[in-house]
């Protein structure tokens, strides 16, 4: 075996976008996402040279860190309701032995730094990416996979309301409020928690959403603007 110890990963981007808490990220990346995130990087790696010809990609890989890893060999998927043990192998819990993501994203467009900007990440603001890569449709798409017990999930959806007395004049922009709308359709709520009455908070952008969840519907409460700094 080959001895992995002097072995050191070093980040050559990070990620930029909404996500400045856990609580909404999307458990997986969606390709049809409306959500822009920047990739921008590091000095080291601020070279078109290093991206050359990556614009005739419209997919690619990342590689990136999770913010913890662990050690247990079982994990409680949130789409089985928390309560049921599945081997971490056969999950993509962000709890893992090394705390490494692997995500496709779509490639948008190309900007001057150069930055690369992305949709369908579901990464936290600020998180290192490690690689990226190239997909290949030839290669890594696979459409007779089989997707074991996470089949039954794959489409879940939640119909988000705005009720008119919803408060969320503070937030005129469309597009902020799509990428809400779809954060929130996705169900950002861990899969034990059911409570109609319960009032959930999610921080987006420069945003606070409250709403609240009562028969397969979002219902938001309001949207202000963030005090954070």
């Amino acid at each position: 075996m080959r001895n992995c110890e002097n072995i050191e990963l070093h980040p050559i981007a990070h990620i930029e976008n909404g996500f400045v808490d856990k609580f909404g990220i999307p458990r997986q990346s969606r390709d049809s996402s409306v959500i822009e995130s920047r990739i921008v990087f590091e000095p080291e790696y601020r070279n078109p040279d290093a991206i050359r010809g990556i614009e005739g990609y419209s997919h690619l890989w990342l590689i990136w860190q999770f913010e913890e890893a662990l050690e247990n060999l079982t994990v409680r998927p949130p789409r089985l309701g928390g309560n049921v043990r599945m081997g971490v192998f056969a999950t993509r819990s962000p709890f893992r032995p090394n705390p490494l993501g692997l995500t496709s994203v779509r490639l948008l467009r190309v900007e001057e730094g150069p930055v690369l900007v992305v949709s369908g990440a579901d990464l936290l603001n600020g998180t290192p990416i490690f690689d990226i890569k190239p997909y290949l449709s030839y290669s890594d798409s696979h459409p007779d996979a089989v997707n074991g017990f996470a089949e039954e999930t794959k489409d879940y959806r939640l119909e988000v309301v705005f009720p008119e007395n919803a408060e969320t004049g503070k937030c005129e922009n469309e597009k902020m409020l799509n990428e809400i709308r779809e954060i929130l359709s996705q169900d950002p709520r861990p899969a034990y928690q059911d409570d109609p009455e319960r009032i959930y908070k999610l921080d987006y952008a420069d945003y606070k959403v409250s709403f609240k969840v009562n028969k397969g519907k979002i219902y938001v409460l309001n949207i202000t603007k963030s005090d954070r700094k």
